[in-house]
């Protein structure tokens, strides 16, 4: 793996489990739950310049990647209320990319997106740690990559996106030194 890929994918490119038992949901609902303190940890130290540096080459600065978690994160728990409130519902994409270049992401204090993550996540926590086996089998659709998602492949997906970005944090805190 070079350095870029390293950098890019730095716990590996996501790959869906074949099973997910009862055991692995309790692991992903602990990631999900755990994330928000993890990441305060990681970064209440940092100065403005330190958010402001990116954590690769042509990506994202620190400050960018933690306004990304609130938006992201914000939407799949959207997601998830709509899938197991609807039928299989088409979910509405977003160009987080573009979301990132906006002044909010780019350039505010990163204090309202962590409060933001941080309630999102007791909201999500408290919702999974209530949903049967039954529920976890709903699905949505989503339009962009034509394909349907269970709840349960979903959470696998969002607690490896926790790990992926704090990673990116992690190898860039440990690559600078800080």
């Amino acid at each position: 793996m070079s350095d870029l890929e390293k950098k890019k994918f730095p716990i590996g490119q996501f790959e869906m489990p074949e099973n997910i038992c009862d055991i692995k949901l309790d692991e992903y609902i602990k990631v999900i739950k755990d994330f928000p303190g993890r990441l305060k940890n990681l970064i209440e130290n940092f100065t403005d310049d330190q958010l402001d540096t990116q954590y690769r080459e042509g990506g994202w600065t620190v400050r960018q990647l933690v306004n990304h978690l609130a938006d992201s994160h914000i939407n799949s728990f959207m997601r998830l209320k709509l899938a197991l409130t609807e039928d299989n519902p088409t979910i509405r994409p977003y160009d987080e990319a573009k979301w990132a270049e906006l002044q909010d992401s780019a350039s505010m204090p990163i204090k309202p997106a962590m409060r933001m993550i941080k309630g999102t996540h007791q909201r999500w926590t408290a919702l999974l740690k209530t949903m049967t086996n039954k529920q976890f089998e709903r699905t949505f659709y989503h339009p962009e990559q034509n394909k349907k998602f269970d709840l349960r492949s979903y959470l696998a997906l969002y607690a490896w996106h926790c790990n992926h970005h704090f990673a990116h944090i992690e190898y860039l805190k440990k690559d600078k030194g800080w």
